[in-house]
């Protein structure tokens, strides 16, 4: 087994499947087994997930919400989408903990470094929601500093695509992907990986981070051992 403890990050849109709002039921219980694969095989899994099949804080401040509370609002959403994992995880027998980034009795319990890594320790599955809980960062950012608390080996991006290109590949059909790229060469040419702030966590902190298509079957798990899936970023 290639990494012990990862970090696995997932957007909210993920959670969509093929709906124009929401949790896909389908998707969410795909996503399970996949997670499902993973700790069979011992390893310590942390997930932190976005919200954006929700309500996106940056969106609504667009939409006249103060920022603040947009932010917040987001959070929220990261919460509803971390309960729908668990559940969805203890209905295949998964045991898990909810800790969240703004307090929120009796839901979850307030994530602490400490705790997380107890939580891990025992076997887990632990799910970090509410980003950083503080507003004007993102889940990726939320991902990055929680990896770094936890001591993981590595980020797991799991996204629609197969890794970073030199374009999205959705839009250019000629974009080329990198198997690998260092953090400072990804920022430079402007790909669209994690913000700034999340770079940059990554980056000081020298914790790897690898983009790799979640809703293919099998792929976490080849990724968890070492396989060449996807792209890994570095420093």
């Amino acid at each position: 087994m290639q990494y012990k403890r990862v970090l696995l990050k997932l957007s909210g849109e993920a959670l969509m499947g093929n709906q124009q709002y929401g949790i896909d039921s389908t998707r969410l219980n795909e996503y399970a087994t996949e997670i499902k694969s993973i700790v069979d095989q011992n390893v310590q899994v942390s997930i932190v997930i976005g919200g954006g099949n929700i309500f996106r804080g940056l969106k609504g401040a667009t939409q006249g919400f103060d920022r603040v509370q947009g932010d917040y609002m987001g959070m929220l959403a990261t919460v509803i989408n971390s309960m729908a994992l668990q559940s969805a995880l203890n209905n295949i027998g998964i045991a898990t903990q909810l800790l969240s980034g703004i307090a929120i009795d009796p839901i979850a319990e307030s994530m602490s470094r400490g705790r997380a890594k107890k939580y891990l320790s025992e076997g887990k599955v632990v799910i970090i929601a509410a980003g950083t809980g503080n507003p004007f960062f993102t889940t990726d950012t939320a991902g990055a500093l929680r990896a770094i608390e936890i001591e993981a080996d590595v980020i797991l991006k799991g996204t629609r695509v197969d890794g970073v290109y030199t374009a999205d590949p959705e839009k250019d059909p000629n974009a080329t992907k990198f198997d690998e790229i260092t953090f400072d060469e990804a920022y430079s040419k402007g790909l669209n990986v994690m913000d700034l702030t999340a770079f940059t966590l990554c980056k000081e902190n020298v914790m790897p981070l690898i983009v790799f298509d979640m809703n293919k079957a099998g792929n976490l798990l080849k990724v968890v051992n070492g396989e060449k899936v996807g792209t890994l970023v570095r420093v």
